[in-house]
């Protein structure tokens, strides 16, 4: 356990997240003073009395810059991670970064005309970041800057959520409810949902829509009828004319029929999510999946019969009791059916998740994969990418994720998924 004492400032919120990094690899109790004496950040790492590690750095800035907090902040980050980093002899992935978008320093950057070697120089002086991160950053950031160089003023996204799934997968924190329990809800859902969509298209009835994305909980929880019902109705409230992307994420592939595929390429859908998590049948029935991983193939071959040209699939590294080799099959598989993007998901183990409640109950003895494994499933994962064509285009990173790694979204070059980027990155107005 790391005590933390703070002295001069009231930055012990990010402190912390960057003490959570190293605590799985820590056996011992320490004690941590991070002190702000401008200019200079300190901390100091104590074993019982005894100081054992000692990290400082100059912040070099004007007293109106220290007065947003943020400079002096990292300064203290920095000397944070430094001291851990010589106690536990674990280097982060990230570095000292622990927020959702790392990508917005690599953008930061680009603004100053800043060279790829000047910003992997950057990014690994100030955060401490490795190179291999350092060098997805910078080849995601280049894909997004070319999509949203695109954006139109007022232009805008749309995003429409269905809270409904067949079940509640074992590792999911959204809001999302089981059809078992709330199904009676979901015509009163609707209902309400198609009121707000026609209030919406009031409000912004002179905005051009650039991209549409109807997602989750699972939209193909919705019968067919009630599918319909909904995209006629988006189709009859906004003008789609000019749309360059419309995606619905079908997701679990038990909720997926010959039907709503049919459905959703008739209204106009131009990119669909068939959602595996992985292709090991025994992994499927532990996270809670009511379908095979033959069901799988099944429907995404349905969806390429049916003209659906633009096919996403999710995988997850680190699910219970997964191996490389695991993830090697899945690779293979998803490999084989040919999807346009595969996005990379590292396990996280979120607050509202059944996993959660079963580590806690189990006092850990639910097997979850160790840093080390996550990062070999990884390079898999980027090697399989550049044999399949599917270049890295997004990615994002969420607090308690196996390894202090990220999730990555990869694409055949011209399919990127242009909400994914809107939504990370911030810069366009979206209508949720």
């Amino acid at each position: 356990m790391i005590e933390l004492k703070c002295v001069g400032h009231l930055a012990e919120y990010e402190i912390t997240n960057v003490i959570n990094l190293f605590e799985p690899y820590t056996n011992k109790d320490y004690k941590l003073e991070a002190i702000f004496d401008s200019p200079v950040a300190t901390a100091i790492l104590f074993e019982g009395d005894k100081e054992i590690f000692r990290a400082a750095f100059t912040v070099t800035v004007t007293e109106d810059e220290l007065k947003n907090k943020k400079i002096m902040k990292q300064g203290l980050k920095k000397a944070v991670y430094k001291v851990l980093n010589l106690a536990t002899g674990k280097e982060m992935p990230w570095g000292s970064l622990t927020g959702i978008r790392p990508t917005k320093l690599v953008h930061e950057q680009f603004k100053h005309n800043r060279s790829d070697e000047e910003i992997a120089r950057y990014m690994q002086e100030e955060y401490f970041v490795t190179s291999g991160k350092c060098d997805m950053m910078i080849k995601v950031a280049k894909a997004e800057r070319e999509i949203l160089a695109k954006n139109k003023p007022e232009e805008v996204s749309l995003y429409i959520g269905i809270p409904f799934c067949p079940t509640r997968c074992v590792y999911c924190s959204f809001t999302a409810y089981s059809l078992k329990v709330k199904g009676n809800l979901v015509d009163a859902y609707l209902e309400a949902l198609c009121k707000e969509i026609t209030a919406v298209a009031q409000m912004k009835k002179d905005a051009t829509i650039r991209s549409l994305y109807i997602g989750g909980g699972t939209p193909t929880s919705l019968n067919e009828q009630q599918l319909e019902c909904l995209l006629k109705h988006v189709a009859a409230s906004f003008d789609l004319s000019q749309i360059e992307e419309y995606t619905i994420e079908a997701g679990r592939p038990d909720t997926i029929t010959k039907d709503k595929l049919r459905i959703m390429k008739e209204q106009g859908v131009s990119r669909i999510s068939i959602n595996p998590q992985s292709m090991r049948q025994k992994t499927l029935d532990v996270i809670g999946r009511a379908h095979s991983a033959e069901d799988i193939k099944r429907v995404f071959n349905e969806a390429r019969e049916l003209g659906h040209t633009e096919i996403n699939m999710d995988m997850i590294l680190g699910l219970p009791g997964e191996t490389v080799e695991d993830v090697a099959y899945t690779l293979e598989e998803l490999g084989k059916l040919g999807p346009e993007n595969i996005t990379v998901h590292t396990m996280a183990i979120k607050r509202a998740s059944r996993l959660r409640e079963e580590l806690r109950e189990s006092e850990g003895n639910v097997i979850l994969t160790q840093g080390e494994v996550i990062q070999q499933m990884l390079n898999l994962c980027e090697e399989k990418m550049v044999q399949l064509g599917l270049e890295p285009y997004y990615m994002y990173r969420q607090k308690n994720m196996l390894g202090n790694f990220e999730n990555v979204g990869y694409a055949k070059p011209g399919t990127e998924c242009v909400y994914n980027i809107e939504i990370m990155e911030e810069k366009q107005s979206i209508m949720l």
